[in-house]
């Protein structure tokens, strides 16, 4: 489980396919206190470290690491539109003895969105995103709530202004610094999981 709170980027340094599969290769001051069999969310993904490479000469970590991502992940989320030089948030599963500075986050991105307007609210910034709608969708918890929480990229952020198919978010200038919020442009495309406890309500709802 995470909260959305994101430690650190790491720059994609690699993208190998195999067969149906991609494997990333990142780089990130975290290296060293990663280990492999981890679990670490990448843009709100959860994904398991296959490899940290180690400079055995002087015992310590080179600073990259490797994850591998399923045809599945690659369909439903934006990874299939990193490349080379790219930065990815991330954040290290929660530990059982620490705040919960976020929500409930975990890690599995429900679909993608594309933000289609972005405006410098004079200290901060608002980003509008869209996202494709159905009411099958929305029977499965789909959906934003004004106020409400919602994850994009792996940041737990809070819902504004929704709409059936669009939703706001104000970014404060520390977030836009220390994520890829600077690099979200319109038409750049995002990773949303919505809210485990709007989900979980309109499951019940289905068998009230």
């Amino acid at each position: 489980m995470f909260t959305g709170i994101i430690e650190a980027m790491a720059k994609v340094e690699a993208i190998t396919h195999i067969q149906d599969n991609i494997e990333l290769t990142l780089s990130t001051p975290l290296a060293a206190e990663l280990s492999v069999g981890q679990s670490l969310a990448h843009n709100g993904i959860c994904l398991t470290l296959t490899s940290v490479n180690l400079d055995l000469a002087h015992k310590q970590s080179s600073g990259l690491y490797s994850v591998t991502a399923m045809r599945e992940t690659m369909q439903r989320t934006n990874l299939g539109t990193l490349k080379v030089g790219d930065l990815v948030n991330i954040e290290r599963s929660m530990a059982a003895n620490g705040r919960f500075d976020g929500h409930i986050v975990q890690g599995h991105v429900d679909t993608t969105a594309k933000c289609i307007a972005l405006e410098d609210a004079n200290g901060s910034y608002t980003y509008t995103f869209q996202y494709q709608t159905a009411p099958e969708m929305v029977s499965r918890g789909y959906f934003c709530a004004d106020k409400g929480s919602i994850t994009v990229n792996g940041v737990s952020l809070t819902v504004c202004n929704p709409t059936h198919d669009t939703f706001q978010v104000n970014i404060i200038p520390f977030t836009f610094e220390h994520t890829n919020f600077q690099s979200i442009k319109v038409g750049t495309t995002v990773n949303l999981e919505f809210d485990i406890v709007g989900k979980y309500i309109a499951r019940l709802a289905q068998h009230s």
